[in-house]
């Protein structure tokens, strides 16, 4: 018998939430993460400047969320800043094309949520810290290998235990889907995501705003600071991924702050008026990567181990939370029929139900991307015109932006 059922390996918000919801269907469980979880479960200090938050965030959909809620995390997780959006005001820099997504028409509160990635971290280890669940924190897996039907791992202290179903979740660059060798099918952009935190002169109106330009989209995503920034005061932060050509990200990247915030001012159009304040700029290399099979028995991937995409439309986060929500009903069956996790067949059906609809939002990203970063006249029409008639088309509209929250 496997010491456990199921270890995850990777403890960021994909995993953690995938070890703390199969915990709670009763599989013997262990999540393996680096960091140690003290560290992880700090409270956050406030925020009150632009050096305060932190430049990780992610657009968490109705979706998510909702699976958030199941597992008992978004309700602590809420208690810290985040800043639901009512509307999305995307726009072609090159032309004329506009589309406006408006929570009101779709008839619910907020179109997402825009947080912090640390807070949802915070908050899925505070509920994995009253679970059942094991914790193997402050450690890494040095080795895997096949055991029997499942597997055995070695962490970095030496620890050697066995799983039926090994779960990876370690990121862009997993190691347990190098070592397991599921070949992955990745290119370059031969672009980077320029990401820091801004307070503009104007409120953001609870808006997620976007521009595409031919070399690279800008968001600006909204923040809410602490307690005490009530009002327009404290409706002036946003998190700001700028997705560039590298060469111009570099250029941007050296420009010291006033300059930068000129650039950065021009660039949204003066939407909210003059940036004021930055903080610190960080910078990482764009890059596509689809393993081309998430399974294989007693393995499974999810997140970034199986698939990063373009930041372009903030679906990375989504897309992850989709691949815990299709893992745990394959479970959940699994342990109700008495079946191993580790099952060839369930997994199989796993990969089924996401590889379909991640390659089909990977594919839109890069038709999205190659489309705006052409400047000829009859492909900026072409824009122009679909953007204008899309938003114009309302019911059509509001389906697609549902099916981006995941309703």
């Amino acid at each position: 018998m496997s010491d456990f059922d199921i270890v995850v390996v990777g403890g960021g918000m994909t995993g953690s939430a995938l070890a703390l919801g199969a915990a709670q269907q009763g599989w013997r469980v262990a999540l393996v993460e680096a960091a140690p979880v003290a560290k992880l479960v700090e409270s956050p200090l406030p925020a009150r400047t632009v050096d305060d938050f932190e430049p990780r965030v992610s657009a968490i959909s109705v979706a998510s969320q909702r699976l958030l809620e199941r597992l008992g995390a978004w309700q602590r997780a809420t208690q810290s800043r985040h800043c639901p959006y009512i509307a999305m005001d995307v726009w072609d820099g090159e032309a004329i094309g506009r589309i406006r997504f408006d929570a009101a028409e779709l008839g619910v509160p907020a179109l997402g949520t825009i947080i912090e990635n640390r807070h949802l971290v915070r908050s899925l280890f505070e509920a994995v810290r009253d679970s059942d669940l094991t914790c193997l924190d402050g450690q890494s897996v040095d080795a895997l290998e096949q055991d029997g039907e499942g597997w055995q791992l070695t962490l970095s202290g030496g620890e050697k235990f066995t799983a039926s179903l090994v779960v990876g979740a370690d990121g862009g660059h997993s190691r347990i889907r190098q070592w397991v060798g599921l070949p992955t099918r990745e290119w370059d952009y031969d672009q980077e995501a320029i990401v820091c935190t801004v307070q503009a002169a104007q409120s953001h109106q609870h808006t997620a705003w976007q521009r595409f330009t031919a070399t690279g989209p800008l968001a600006f995503l909204p923040l809410q600071p602490d307690p005490g920034e009530e009002g327009e005061q404290g409706e002036r932060f946003c998190s700001i991924v700028w997705s560039q050509d590298t060469p111009e990200a570099r250029r941007l990247l050296a420009l010291d702050a006033d300059a930068f915030m000129a650039e950065l001012t021009s660039a949204l159009e003066g939407r909210l008026g003059p940036v004021e304040a930055v903080s610190r700029r960080f910078s990482f290399p764009l890059r596509q990567r689809h393993s081309k099979q998430y399974v294989q028995p007693g393995l499974a991937l999810v997140g970034d181990a199986a698939h990063t995409i373009h930041p372009l439309a903030g679906q990375g986060a989504n897309l992850g939370y989709g691949d815990v929500s299709a893992l745990l009903a394959e479970l959940e069956t699994a342990f109700q029929r008495g079946q191993s996790p580790g099952d060839l067949l369930l997994l199989q059906r796993y990969q089924r139900r996401r590889k379909g609809e991640n390659l089909s939002m990977m594919a839109a990203m890069e038709g999205f991307r190659q489309l705006f970063a052409r400047d000829e006249l009859p492909l900026k029409w072409l824009r122009s015109t679909g953007m204008r008639w899309l938003d114009r088309a309302t019911p059509l509209k509001n389906r697609v932006a549902a099916q981006a929250m995941g309703l």
